[in-house]
């Protein structure tokens, strides 16, 4: 009953308060998952409740934006606080998110690590051919890392002569840089380099997990997943770095399954705990509920989330326990998570619920028609689209009722973009423009790309441009209209 009486004075505060203050300014400039900054001398309020007294220059992670409020967590005097503050009393860090800039794609699954692109005024149609080459790189190593783009360079790593090589270049695709990050597997690189405030991050096959500066590749610091007893599956480790906040978190697997680190020094700030389990393929997502962050991951034993302040073991789900492998993110809209696999599993939804204070799942619905090997997925509007078996599928995400299934380019990824979904074959370097609607899916236009062998990168929207990864080769296409 507190808590209840706690969330009607926060609403009934933040009705009085917003028609006190007007319209003021455009909320929509701020959304989730950006980080702000308090201009001047602020109070972080829950209720008529003063959290803390906010310095000028504090960072905020914005989790909820309400009318003339910014709901998230800051650190104040060495401890994490969440709670509300006025719009007008914090600006938009200039990077956009945590993870390198909204306009940007600082990383796997882009800015908000939700598969989609902030674009606005790209093309509806291609003409035939495809949309206008603007740049190819090639002897980038081969491998199926997806690019990175930020900050007005271009990262992405390639397994080179045994070796896993992290490349920077301009927004040309002329090299800047490169450097070595430890051995490299098969060929085949895996995690995408994640851009955060003029540093990147990259963990390799073998577990080695690193830090470097952005315009030279000089190392900060790495770690190594056994220093914390855990090993990879039989392909190694694929994850790409999640930063949230402080935070450099990755799964090294075992008792202490997922690690926080300080992103700047290296640090070990928490091991998760309560659960044992390999880390699998696939990279983690923060997903905050009713003010409430928490790290949701797949692993060899289910699905897990953790308290982001600690690590400790909120809910977790065995679905998927003992796949032959667990490989895609999972995603979350409008209190729903949603994980599926490949290998004939398909997918779970869970819906989220807060009991005895604490973010809890409930399965929602498990289906067949979501069977996704690596290629992912993306929510919108109630609805997911994703990789299903050879083709593609949407399913609506309350129910699971599968609203359509369409072969288009075949098995592949996929990201969204200003309302249209990009799609990438795993094979031959297919690639197209596809509507996202519940109603059915229609290709407005094709581009192939060269390289060998399967294509498991993703494809990149941002900036107008449209980037594809495929074997040692990394295309960028311009997707703008015209004016």
């Amino acid at each position: 009953m507190a808590r209840i009486g706690t969330l009607v004075v926060l609403a009934w505060t933040l009705v009085v308060y917003t028609a006190a203050q007007g319209a003021g300014a455009d909320p929509r400039e701020i959304k989730p998952g950006d980080t702000v900054i308090v201009t001047d001398a602020a109070q972080l309020r829950a209720g008529q409740t003063v959290v803390a007294e906010l310095p000028k220059g504090t960072e905020l992670r914005a989790t909820t934006i309400q009318g003339d409020w910014v709901g998230g967590a800051a650190k104040v005097g060495g401890r994490q606080v969440t709670g509300w503050v006025q719009r007008g009393q914090v600006t938009l860090y200039k990077g956009g998110t945590a993870a390198g800039g909204g306009a940007d794609w600082p990383g796997w699954l882009g800015p908000h690590r939700d598969n989609k692109s902030a674009d606005t005024g790209l093309l509806r149609e291609w003409p035939a051919g495809g949309p206008k080459l603007l740049w190819k790189a090639e002897d980038i190593g081969r491998g199926f890392s997806s690019a990175t783009v930020a900050a007005g360079k271009v990262y992405v790593t390639g397994d080179r002569d045994g070796k896993l090589m992290l490349f920077a270049l301009d927004l040309e695709g002329k090299p800047l840089w490169n450097i070595e990050h430890g051995q490299g597997w098969n060929n085949e690189s895996r995690a995408s380099p994640v851009l955060d405030r003029g540093k990147v991050y990259l963990l390799n096959a073998h577990g080695l997990i690193g830090c470097y500066d952005a315009a030279s590749g000089q190392k900060k610091w790495t770690h190594e997943a056994k220093e914390y007893g855990g090993s990879g599956g039989g392909w190694g480790y694929c994850e790409s770095v999640l930063i949230y906040n402080d935070m450099a978190v990755f799964k090294a697997g075992g008792k202490n399954c997922i690690v926080a680190l300080d992103k700047t020094t290296g640090e070990t700030l928490w091991t998760s705990s309560g659960f044992d389990a390999g880390p699998e393929y696939g990279s983690s997502i923060i997903v905050t509920f009713e003010g409430k962050p928490t790290i949701v991951s797949g692993t060899n034993h289910g699905i897990v989330a953790v308290d982001a302040a600690n690590g400790k073991l909120l809910w977790s789900n065995p679905w998927s326990t003992g796949n032959t492998a667990n490989c895609p993110t999972p995603a979350y809209a409008d209190g729903h998570v949603f994980w599926a696999n490949g290998y004939g599993r398909g997918g779970i939804c869970l819906k989220l619920k807060i009991e005895d204070e604490q973010v809890k799942a409930d399965q929602a619905w498990t289906t067949h028609d979501m069977d996704c090997h690596h290629g992912g997925y993306v929510i919108h509007e109630g609805y997911i689209y994703g990789n299903h078996g050879g083709g593609w599928a949407c399913l609506d995400l309350k129910t699971g009722k599968r609203m359509w299934n369409e072969q288009a380019v075949g098995k592949g990824s996929l990201c969204f973009a200003d309302g249209m979904l990009y799609l990438f074959s795993e094979n031959g370097g297919q690639a197209a423009l596809a509507t996202c609607s519940p109603e059915g899916l229609k290709l407005t236009g094709k581009v192939k790309v060269k390289g060998n062998g399967p294509s498991w990168a993703h494809p990149v929207v941002t900036g107008g441009r449209l980037y594809l990864r495929y074997d040692a080769n990394l295309y960028c296409f311009d997707v703008k209209q015209p004016g």
